[in-house]
């Protein structure tokens, strides 16, 4: 890649920060006018419905870029990170029983944000939580059977594009068979691949067959699958395109996360990740903590790291330009879907975006 401009626009279309403050820093506005794919927002970042309608029309007029935020309801919420959320969360939603609830509840979750200027709900939650004693999924998930998480995933993903919000399952390909948080540690998940044909990967073929926007990876090892963790794993990555036939984007989990962060580092990890299909890396949360310091550095030593490794052929530049790519076709897709502000009726959002029908999970 001989053009160095064009180099760093496709290394910031591919990395999705987080930031202190309520308002954009100035580091996150020049970022934007050079490329940069998103912003992921948290809890320290919202004080009143309006300051955070002013901090994304902010992000927005800089740059286009796409405005994510974990908002699943329940327990995690950043709209509601004063007071709490004023929806229930997937456990009540499966226990309840009704998907057409959770797709109505989903719907009222992707008006809040469409409200706030959100375009991307890293949300639902499609884990199968099949340990109780599972110290991250837990009431995150809608239940303990397969089945019933992959209708109620369905409804999800079809009540935030009613609201013309994203939708992003996660954690590929299951984290709810853990007793490690991969917040603090590396995770393995020691099953067979058709139990986790049978059992894991279930709701995410629900979800794709739904039309959902993105599938976010887990930093968890599958020994039936690769010695490395399913963010960094070609293999695992694979499945999801070839055998479940997803076409979106493909985002990682917050790559500041012991998992990746003690295993690899932060910088060689998303080098790993985009190597291995991952479009659009987070970084994660910087007021818990950044590895290089501070929200800035940090941003600025994984664009820099990007670039020293295409230059030095460590990362292929068809792989940059897929990534970033992928990228300016969600948001895209996102400004031809509007939001239900712009005075579309909320019950019409129009066609899934079209993916290749699923096929059976190779077993070998």
């Amino acid at each position: 890649m001989s053009d160095a401009a064009e180099l760093r626009r496709l290394a910031h279309r591919v990395v999705m920060p987080g930031f202190d403050g309520t308002s954009a820093p100035a580091w996150v506005r020049t970022a934007a006018a050079e490329g940069l794919g998103g912003v992921c927002l948290f809890g320290h970042n919202v004080q009143t419905p309006e300051q955070l309608r002013a901090l994304t029309d902010e992000l927005h007029a800089a740059g286009p870029l796409l405005v994510a935020v974990d908002e699943e309801g329940g327990i995690v919420s950043r709209l509601g990170a004063i007071g709490g959320s004023q929806h229930v969360g997937a456990a009540a939603l499966g226990m309840a029983g009704d998907p057409d609830l959770t797709r109505q509840v989903a719907a009222a979750i992707g008006a809040d944000l469409a409200a706030a200027g959100i375009d991307l709900d890293l949300a639902p939650v499609v884990d199968v939580s099949s340990d109780p004693d599972n110290p991250v999924i837990g009431v995150r998930a809608f239940g303990t059977e397969p089945s019933v998480v992959a209708e109620h995933a369905r409804a999800y993903v079809e009540g935030l594009r009613e609201a013309r919000i994203l939708s992003c399952a996660k954690h590929f390909p299951g984290h709810g068979d853990t007793r490690v948080d991969s917040h603090v540690g590396l995770p393995r998940i020691d099953v067979d691949l058709e139990t986790l044909r049978a059992r894991d990967l279930v709701p995410f073929v629900a979800a794709v067959e739904a039309g959902v926007d993105v599938v976010m990876t887990a930093h968890i090892v599958f020994p039936a699958l690769d010695e490395r963790p399913a963010t960094l794993s070609r293999t695992v990555l694979r499945l999801l395109r070839e055998d479940l036939g997803f076409t979106g984007l493909i985002t990682s989990d917050a790559m500041d996360m012991r998992a990746i962060v003690d295993s690899v580092g932060l910088a060689p990890g998303c080098i790993a990740a985009l190597d291995a299909g991952v479009d659009l890396v987070g970084l994660g949360n910087p007021v818990l903590g950044t590895p290089e310091g501070d929200d800035e550095t940090t941003f600025r030593s994984v664009v820099d790291a990007i670039v020293a490794a295409v230059g030095s052929g460590e990362l292929a530049p068809e792989r940059l330009r897929e990534a970033a790519g992928r990228v300016d076709a969600l948001a895209a897709r996102r400004a031809a879907r509007g939001t239900a502000e712009d005075g579309a009726a909320v019950r019409a959002p129009g066609p899934a975006p079209p993916t290749r029908r699923p096929r059976p999970v190779r077993s070998g």
